[in-house]
């Protein structure tokens, strides 16, 4: 047997085989692109100019609300996420109707994109917790920068206010970072929000003691500080008749930059003043009596 001739008739054949389906996958290449040429072409110029012009409009409405925003006075900060997220979702509604033009079915990447947003929702859900926070503290302004809170189980001033957290700085000066929903789950008290604060002191005398007297000596160191607001009214009053003394309220109001000064002061003069007149500061006590029992 020639193997050579063998051979030249097999790649002979391999070489018409071959050209027979070159030139038939053309043929058909060529009647399609025949047939549905202009319509192809009409798909993609269409699908380009949705995307052009979508883009134009989609920038031009996020200028348009970007503008709106800042007219509004919301943080820069909030104004600048909230544009890029419109952004993005305009511009992936756009390259979605462009594709629909190239006769592409966007059920599958709908559904894809719907998938994946779920589970990152759920891979975030705490960080998006804190921006849900983060838009409430901006929008509703509980506390500005600069304000005294406390909240989230600590307090200080306000430093920063971020999407995600708040800065505070403590009284000792130590920075503490507190994530917004945190802060938005409890219970926040603003001690700069109003101009004025009240001074609640419980001053102690014993039963023994000039309860006129008392009175008249807190009334006239009530009176000689000018920084104490004679409106509203400063109250003095027996509050309770205790164990081991009797209680006044001390509550005299004060500009809330005085508070502290105010208070301190207060309560270092109340000591020395009923030092100086024999008043007595009651502490619990108990007496002990012995019997001796003849036997």
């Amino acid at each position: 047997m020639n193997f050579n001739l063998f051979a030249q008739v097999v790649e002979t054949e391999r070489s018409v085989f071959t050209n027979f389906n070159l030139s038939k996958l053309w043929e058909e290449l060529v009647q399609y692109t025949f047939e549905n040429g202009p319509a192809l072409l009409l798909g993609i110029v269409s699908a380009l100019l949705i995307f052009v012009v979508g883009r134009w409009v989609a920038l031009f409405l996020v200028r348009i609300t970007g503008n709106i925003l800042k007219r509004s006075r919301i943080d820069e900060t909030l104004a600048s996420f909230l544009t890029n997220i419109m952004y993005i979702a305009l511009l992936a509604m756009i390259i979605l109707a462009a594709l629909e033009q190239l006769g592409i079915n966007t059920m599958s990447f709908t559904a894809v994109l719907a998938t994946a947003g779920l589970a990152i929702g759920m891979a975030l859900k705490d960080s998006l917790s804190n921006f849900a926070s983060g838009v409430m503290l901006i929008l509703f302004k509980p506390f500005a920068v600069g304000d005294f809170i406390e909240a989230g189980g600590t307090d200080g001033v306000v430093e920063e206010i971020h999407i995600f957290h708040t800065k505070l700085r403590s009284g000792d000066n130590k920075a503490i970072t507190l994530p917004n929903s945190n802060i938005t789950d409890g219970v926040i008290v603003n001690y700069s929000s109003k101009p004025t604060r009240r001074i609640d002191l419980v001053v102690g005398c014993g039963y023994d003691d000039d309860l006129r007297a008392v009175r008249n000596f807190l009334e006239e160191l009530i009176a000689s500080d000018s920084r104490i607001l004679s409106d509203p009214k400063p109250q003095i009053a027996v509050d309770q008749l205790a164990d081991n003394c009797i209680n006044f309220v001390v509550r005299p109001w004060v500009a809330n930059a005085d508070y502290w000064p105010v208070r301190w002061e207060l309560t270092e003069k109340i000591k020395n003043g009923f030092d100086e007149r024999g008043f007595t500061i009651p502490y619990p006590q108990r007496d002990v009596y012995l019997h001796q029992v003849d036997a």
